[in-house]
């Protein structure tokens, strides 16, 4: 019998021997690590393009946020051409033959159309979007130009021109184009910045542009499309600047339909719900209940019992195999933000904080319009016969050109400011505290506009400006300074109270006041001046005004508004404050 050592060197020992449930490697095996390895390879080209993806789709929807951004300044910086009528308003009386109440109708009709349609064309940009409203403001202008320079040419209507209820109705509706380009504007950029650190110059910058777009606009006018005749040399030629005007604004509200988008609106929407359903505002709402804000497929609908998921449940796969799903579904999210909006303005509405700004807006911006309208009657005051009139340095144009540069400068300086020292709210425990040493809520901001805008009424009350004509630039600096201002943050702090998602019909209902404000102290101040004028002896037929008597009483009256204003503000702060809301 051969020896165990001799069988082992007979047979040496493999590493197989010891586990008989190995295998030697076959091809199967070789093929199964191989296709292994082709799914890892797969899962990370899948998750490498899904990255580059979402990289793709960020830097697409920023790309679209600020060609909007781009889109509402050129807007913006067209929009306000009503603000350039003094340019060819004199004119209506001298080539077409106008009474200066015909003047007064045509730019009364601009102004009312200008802003009584405000939350409507709100509403209607919340609910729709920027883009229609942008298209229709385009229209409005094109056509309201095109009938006010055909009016124009057509000459007086003693002549066989048009009526002067031509030329109103055609203004009415380069009035309503003006507010719907301005709102579709100024909406899209609160509504894709209202959410970011930049919101205040996000919003100052539109408006800013929208006051200097009068300026220009004459500019263009009185050099560059001005009378070639010897006779009337200087003088615009309205014929082609209504031309020119019409042409304009249709391509910029072509420009606005096309350009003019709100980034990530469902966003907002949800938000919107999450915090209401938060706030327990919802528990009542049948609506809601019925899950129509909430889709169960998605398992986000805590109100359901379980039968109600059952049953959706079955018919969301009926809808699935019927391939009727995103129809579906887009219906539900339309239903959905059509009952928050119309929620969040019936919030609005009932929050008497709202009504404690819109009474202050009121009150400083009526006086604001005032002033703005009838700075030439105020100048010629201060120059009694048989002074020569007013020098050039202390012109009605050099006072406007004044009141809008300072007004800009204040929106400008105002937006900046208040993004950087304004306090942030701490939206979670889990946010970390705000690294600015120092903060200043945009109410101090509002508060000292609305004290300077006070001083300049008073400095021309209490007689000074009578005495010290020279002195007039204070005073048409100090209502420039904190009109804009106030234009500027109020929009800025109804975004920060209310939020941006209803923004359009938010503001919508605060921007309309001006109207009656302007109307009122309009009214108010000319009552003052012809009694004044009547009291006098030596005014002639004329029936002009001259000295402190003519304008005095009336702002009083406006020191008194704006510090009434001064007060409602702050009360509303106080409001918004033991709401926890940082403004």
């Amino acid at each position: 019998m051969p020896s165990r050592s001799s069988s082992r060197s007979a047979n040496p020992i493999d590493k197989l021997d010891f586990d008989d449930n190995r295998h030697p490697p076959s091809t199967a095996d070789e093929s199964d690590a191989g296709g292994l390895l082709r799914d890892d390879e797969s899962l990370l080209s899948n998750v490498v393009d899904g990255v580059i993806e979402r990289d793709r789709r960020r830097l697409r929807r920023r790309a679209v946020k600020y060609l909007s951004f781009v889109s509402a300044i050129l807007s913006c910086l067209c929009a306000g051409s009503i603000t350039a009528y003094s340019l060819y308003g004199p004119l209506f009386q001298s080539r077409l033959h106008f009474t200066q109440g015909q003047v007064n109708a045509v730019s009364t009709a601009a102004e009312l159309a200008m802003y009584l349609p405000v939350p409507i064309f709100g509403y209607l940009c919340d609910r729709f979007s920027p883009r229609p409203l942008s298209l229709f403001a385009g229209i409005l202008f094109g056509l309201g130009y095109l009938l006010a320079a055909l009016a124009y040419h057509s000459g007086p209507q003693k002549e066989g021109g048009f009526s002067p209820v031509v030329m109103v109705i055609s203004f009415v509706g380069v009035g309503s184009g003006t507010s719907c380009m301005y709102l579709s504007a100024v909406t899209t950029c609160a509504k894709n910045f209202g959410r970011g650190k930049h919101k205040g110059l996000a919003l100052a910058m539109p408006i800013a542009a929208f006051g200097l777009s009068g300026m220009w606009q004459s500019q263009i006018g009185s050099r560059l499309l001005s009378e070639r005749s010897p006779e009337h040399r200087g003088e615009v030629d309205v014929y082609r600047y209504f031309i020119f005007l019409a042409i304009l604004l249709f391509v910029v509200g072509i420009i606005g339909s096309l350009a003019l988008r709100i980034v990530n609106e469902e966003e907002l929407i949800d938000e919107a719900v999450s915090e209401l359903e938060r706030s327990g505002l919802l528990e009542d709402s049948p609506f809601f209940q019925r899950s129509v804000l909430h889709d169960s497929s998605n398992g986000y609908g805590t109100l359901q019992s379980s039968e109600t998921i059952s049953n959706s449940a079955e018919s969301d796969d009926a809808d699935i195999d019927s391939m009727d799903r995103k129809p579906r579904r887009r219906s539900l999210d339309a239903r959905r933000k059509t009952w928050l909006l119309n929620n969040e303005t019936r919030i609005f509405l009932l929050d008497p904080t709202m009504w404690f700004l819109a009474a202050g807006f009121f009150l400083v911006t009526g006086p604001g319009e005032a002033f703005i309208n009838n700075l030439g009657t105020i100048i010629n005051t201060f120059y009694p016969p048989p002074s020569p009139g007013p020098p050039n340095s202390n012109s009605p144009a050099t006072h406007v050109s004044i009141v809008a540069l300072t007004s800009t400068l204040a929106r400008l300086l105002t937006g900046t400011l208040s993004d950087l020292l304004a306090p942030t709210a701490q939206t979670s425990m889990f946010d970390e505290p705000s690294a600015k040493r120092f903060s200043c809520s945009r109410l101090v901001f509002l508060l000292a506009s609305t004290v300077l805008f006070s001083f300049g009424q008073l400095l021309l009350a209490s007689g000074l400006i009578q005495t010290h004509p020279y002195l007039f630039g204070v005073v048409s600096a100090l209502v420039g300074l904190g009109y804009g201002a106030i234009f500027s943050l109020s929009p800025i702090i109804v975004s920060v109270v209310w939020g941006v998602q209803n923004f359009g019909t938010n503001w919508g209902i605060v921007a309309v006041v001006p109207a009656a404000g302007a109307a009122i102290w309009g009214a108010i101040y000319a009552a003052v001046y012809d009694s004044a004028a009547g009291d006098a002896e030596d005014n002639g037929a004329d029936r002009l005004c001259y000295g402190i008597g003519c304008y005095a009483p009336t702002f009083w009256g406006m020191v008194v508004c704006s510090w009434v204003a001064v007060a409602l503000w702050a009360m509303a702060w106080r409001g918004w404050r033991r709401r926890g809301i940082a403004v």
